[in-house]
């Protein structure tokens, strides 16, 4: 009897959480991602074509349109517009570098009230601590890897 109890209330806990998890169509959410993402890549370029015709040689106007995307995602972000936007597109808002810039900043916005050391300073990393974490190291394993490859003669 008591397995029948758990079965039912397991049944009925797996139609609560089919109620309340919300549907989403897939092919509506990738297009709207590819909107915000070809906005996003729209006014980078514009960005750049504005650099390279003002003079600057290709590298350092490609420097000049991250700093000015990641500055106008930061800005977005301190008036709440940019979460909304990243709401509506998705990944295609979450994925570049305005979308890095977002997940630093917005933690430091929110927690600002705490102090400069234990507001901003504590969790000004916390969503984007573990991508530059496993960012690094997975790059310290890549290199070894390609080191060790190229004293075995792999590489």
């Amino acid at each position: 009897m008591k397995e029948e109890e758990k079965q039912r209330q397991q049944q009925e806990y797996n139609e609560y959480v089919k109620q309340v998890t919300p549907t989403r169509n897939l092919a509506w959410a990738m297009c709207r991602a590819f909107i915000v993402g070809g906005i996003i890549c729209l006014i980078g370029q514009f960005i750049l074509n504005i650099a390279i015709n003002s003079g600057l040689d290709k590298d350092t106007a490609g420097s000049w349109c991250s700093l000015s995307l990641i500055c106008l995602s930061i800005v977005l972000t301190g008036f709440n517009i940019y979460p909304s936007f990243a709401k509506w597109g998705g990944a295609g808002a979450l994925v570049p570098i305005t979308g890095f810039a977002n997940s630093v900043a917005a933690p430091a916005i929110e927690f600002q009230k705490e102090g400069q050391v234990f507001g901003i300073g504590a969790k000004i990393f916390t969503i984007a601590g573990p991508v530059i974490l496993f960012g690094i190291f997975s790059s310290w394993v890549l290199g070894l890897g390609y080191w060790i490859g190229g004293l075995l003669g792999i590489f």
